[in-house]
């Protein structure tokens, strides 16, 4: 009835003026969607002319003095499929449009015995960028919910970065994914936000995870500062305003034990106020003795709306994960990797524990203040909370030929804060024939770490060393002294305070076939770390250019800059220089079969103006040294449905990090290459059944290198990973199996007089039941 009366008004205040205009015409009407509300904001266009408009409030549009004659009609709108329709424009004419909705993520829709998206064609709002991924001149990737599925990760250390061309889990202590990209680490960020640490955040569970966004390059419209090579955007489940959810239980090897829920609803009639819970808990050993986890996180969140343009969402997150000693994965040896069994250990039952608490919050505020211009302010809290111990050799007496070492256990006791908050606009304006999407805002940061790491203790002793050829039970056990706070004791403090503006307009030429991205950024930031203190004030620019050669092509290019504030100082208490760098990319996006499928190619030239190597007078202190730092590549990604029931993941790099003077810098594989193909079946007798095959391979690959003259001699990795699968409306079955060869793989690195690595399981499977209701 709303739609009838509207229609009717409109043509009742034309009807006298149609004779008016005999060499043009007016096109208005209205635009739905499936369920027949209203869409606002709706970018309505005819192709190839300079005549468009946006739709307002109440999905309506109106388009003037249009030259007589037919037209392809463009409707595009972010969530929804784009849509052309020819219209015949003889006189003032009304039309209505009804647009579908695009299937973005496991909480869009839920498909009876079919897969969910592997791809989609939108960023979450947490990016900011209020386009089409393949309008947006840069590289980003997104791994759905659908993808870490089928995969059967549970946590973000399990390589998703399989999913995205040249990622690489480096290896670290093993309580937080440090990933690196174009040769460096980039930052974790969560709901759009920065949490990066020194030793952090705590790596996430995935069941609080809706999608991971990558972002390749400096990515100026979200960091205030980092690193060149990226970020990854955790973006969490938050409400929908659906009703239902999904439970998992899960087993597999190494007595792992998992249950997950996944509940939404609504709690009023009106559905103004929503809710959603999310929940897991598991408990695991490992392929190595005496690393036991239990881990648990709870993450309940509400969403009220007030109207149809303004609504609030806050989430509280619970995190909880007890091993027994932080680093008993490091294998050391006095010349050669994998030197004993993979499943070797330095650790010993009697040490431990180690417990590790997060809270995080989160609100966010979204008000629309018109049709054209949308305001966004957020923010969040972090609380982490570690105490335990860490496991390390004694350096000085090092690895002996024979397989003799000390190992030192250290008290790490930390504690950290981050208060983080945002105030975004977006905004899309026409002047004249060029249109505007403009984004504006300020990031503000505050982040405190403290820890305790003064008191250590070596569990052998050189009478009687522990022998990796050899293994004995610990001659001593370390017994730390707690009795002050945290504060009074801290060995370790490290602060950080941001405050960034930035503005950004994409002026789209020839009906938006063209767009030009102009944009900055100025960002204050003052730091502390081990006493040294730095104030920087930079400005870095961002120039990009697309252009839409077809409908699904897209060729682009971009300038965009990175600074780097640099902790710490050299063993002559001298602060170390912030880093800046530069990145120049282009490359080509296509989509094919209206999105269901999509591919990106890159290449990318960074350089860096100065780094940090090992003092060879003193290894805890590093040097600066003022010299180019170059990383250059090539990148390819394709993902998506390649035809019905057959869902691909497909990617490669190659890339070569190196200094001026040639010699590599340690933190890449010049090639990577991921494959995961994943096949339902669609004959009628095996309906629901499915298979997948997937595979990772790095060549020319390193990690850290600390003592060895910037040279690398980890061996090239191959693993292949597998899966069978049954679903139907309500229930999934799936059987994973990774490390289908059995090889032993490990990374590592070597510091000179003796290498060390960190080994992965062999052959293991993960068993899943999953119930949607």
């Amino acid at each position: 009835m709303k739609k009838n009366l509207l229609l009717l008004f409109l043509i009742l205040s034309r009807f006298y003026g149609a004779s008016a205009q005999n060499q043009s015409a007016e096109l208005s009407g209205f635009v739905f969607d499936e369920q027949q509300n209203l869409v606002s904001n709706a970018h309505i266009y005819l192709k190839d002319s300079n005549y468009g408009a946006y739709t307002n409030q109440n999905g309506f549009f109106s388009i003037a003095n249009i030259p007589k004659g037919e037209y392809t009609l463009v409707i595009s709108e972010i969530g929804f499929i784009r849509k052309e329709l020819t219209v015949n424009i003889q006189s003032n004419k009304t039309i209505e449009v009804i647009i579908q909705k695009e299937i973005t993520s496991l909480s869009d829709v839920w498909i009876s015995g079919e897969k969910e998206a592997y791809t989609t064609r939108k960023v979450s709002s947490s990016l900011r960028l209020d386009e089409e991924i393949i309008n947006i001149p840069q590289n980003i990737q997104i791994i759905t919910n659908d993808v870490l599925k089928d995969q059967a990760a549970i946590s973000i250390m399990e390589n998703v970065t399989r999913n995205v061309s040249g990622a690489q889990m480096i290896e670290h202590w093993g309580n937080f994914a440090r990933i690196n990209m174009r040769g460096f680490r980039i930052p974790p960020f969560r709901n759009g936000m920065n949490v990066l640490s020194t030793w952090g955040p705590m790596a996430e569970d995935l069941a609080l995870v809706d999608r991971i966004e990558v972002v390749k390059g400096p990515s100026a419209f979200m960091l205030s500062s980092g690193e060149p090579g990226g970020l990854y955007n955790v973006v969490t489940k938050k409400p929908t305003g659906k009703t239902g959810g999904e439970i998992s239980i899960l087993t597999g090897s190494y007595n792992t034990l998992r249950a997950t829920a996944d509940i939404e609803g609504n709690l009023s009639e009106n559905k103004k106020l929503q809710y959603r819970f999310v929940g897991a808990a598991s408990t695991k050993e490992a392929h190595r003795d005496f690393e036991p986890e239990n881990r648990y996180t709870l993450a309940p969140s509400i969403k009220y709306n007030f109207n149809d343009k303004t609504s609030v969402t806050a989430q509280y997150t619970y995190q909880y994960y007890k091993t027994k000693l932080i680093g008993s994965a490091y294998v050391f040896a006095p010349n050669e990797y994998a030197d004993v069994d993979r499943d070797f250990t330095l650790s010993d039952p009697r040490l431990g524990p180690s417990v590790m608490k997060e809270h995080y919050g989160f609100i966010n505020f979204k008000h629309q203040l018109n049709q054209n211009w949308n305001l966004t302010a957020q923010l969040s809290y972090l609380n982490y909370q570690h105490e335990g111990s860490s496991l390390w050799i004694n350096s000085a007496f090092g690895v002996q030929e024979n397989g003799d070492l000390l190992r030192n256990i250290s008290i790490w006791d930390a504690k950290e804060e981050q208060k983080l908050g945002q105030v975004f606009i977006n905004g899309k304006e026409l002047t004249g024939d060029i249109s505007h999407k403009i984004l504006g805002g300020l990031d503000y940061g505050n982040k405190n770490y403290i820890a305790d790491w003064s008191q250590s203790l070596s569990i052998d002793t050189q009478d009687n060393p522990f022998n990796i050829y050899n293994p004995q039970p610990a001659a001593l056990l370390p017994e730390f002294d707690r009795s002050k706070n945290l504060q009074q004791r801290a060995s370790g403090i490290i602060t950080s305070n941001y405050l960034s503006y930035y503005l950004q307009d994409q002026l789209g030429f020839f009906d938006d076939a063209l767009r030009l991205t102009l944009a900055g950024r100025y960002t204050e930031f003052k730091s502390s770390a081990y006493g040294v203190t730095s104030d920087d004030k930079v400005f870095t620019p961002r120039v990009a250019v697309s252009y839409s050669i077809l409908d699904n092509l897209v060729i682009y290019g971009m300038y965009d800059q990175s600074f780097l504030p640099e902790q710490g100082t050299n063993r002559f208490g001298d602060a170390f220089d912030p880093v800046t760098a530069e990145d120049i990319e282009g490359g080509l996006k296509f989509e094919f079969l209206n999105g269901k499928w999509n591919a990106t190619a890159t290449y990318f030239d960074i350089h860096k103006d100065k780094f940090l190597v090992a003092d060879p007078e003193d290894a805890n202190y590093s040097l600066q040294v003022d010299t180019d730092i170059t990383s250059r590549g090539f990148e390819f990604d394709t993902r998506g449905e390649i035809t019905k029931g057959l869902n691909l993941i497909l990617n490669y790099a190659y890339t070569n990090v190196e200094d001026a003077d040639g010699n590599p810098i340690a933190g890449f594989s010049k090639h990577i290459t991921n494959g995961w193909l994943d096949y339902t079946f669609q004959n009628q007798n095996l309906k629901g059944f499915g298979i997948s095959l997937g595979y990772q391979y790095q060549v020319d690959r390193s990690s850290w290198v600390w003592g060895a003259d910037g040279q690398t001699d980890l061996p090239d990795y191959f693993r292949m990973d597998g899966a069978l699968s049954w679903e139907n409306d309500n229930f999934r079955v799936a059987l994973n199996l990774n490390n289908l060869l059995n090889e032993y793989l490990y990374s590592g690195a070597d510091y000179g007089t003796y290498v060390y690595w960190q080994s992965e399981p062999g052959r293991n499977f993960r068993l899943s039941l999953n119930y949607k209701f």
